[in-house]
């Protein structure tokens, strides 16, 4: 399992974090429940800094590679300034499906 981690700076853009943030509740969060190989994504932002991005938890790097749905990249118009994949070591979570998962718990 890997995590990939996005994130962009808003700030030499066209769009706000609020515009994104409507986008996403109207549109964007639905798009990707059927995304294959995809886990878990949180969307994350910090209005002070005019920042954007995805925490996502993918199945194999392979996964995580793929075309996502959604408008939020062509919105911003770039792409992030962080875009990076880690392996997944390990998940403490209170959801049975998302604890314990990763290399440590191998």
């Amino acid at each position: 399992m890997v995590v990939r981690l996005v994130l962009w700076s808003l700030a030499d853009t066209m769009v706000s974090v609020a515009e994104l943030r409507e986008l996403l509740r109207e549109e964007e969060a639905g798009a990707f429940t059927d995304v294959p190989g995809l886990r878990f994504k949180a969307w994350v932002s910090d209005d002070l800094t005019d920042r954007w991005g995805a925490i996502e938890l993918w199945d194999s790097a392979e996964a995580a590679d793929a075309e996502l749905p959604g408008r939020a990249r062509e919105l911003i118009g770039k792409d992030p300034e962080i875009a990076e994949t880690f392996d997944l070591e390990a998940t403490l979570a209170g959801a049975p499906e998302l604890s314990h998962l990763g290399l440590a718990f191998e």
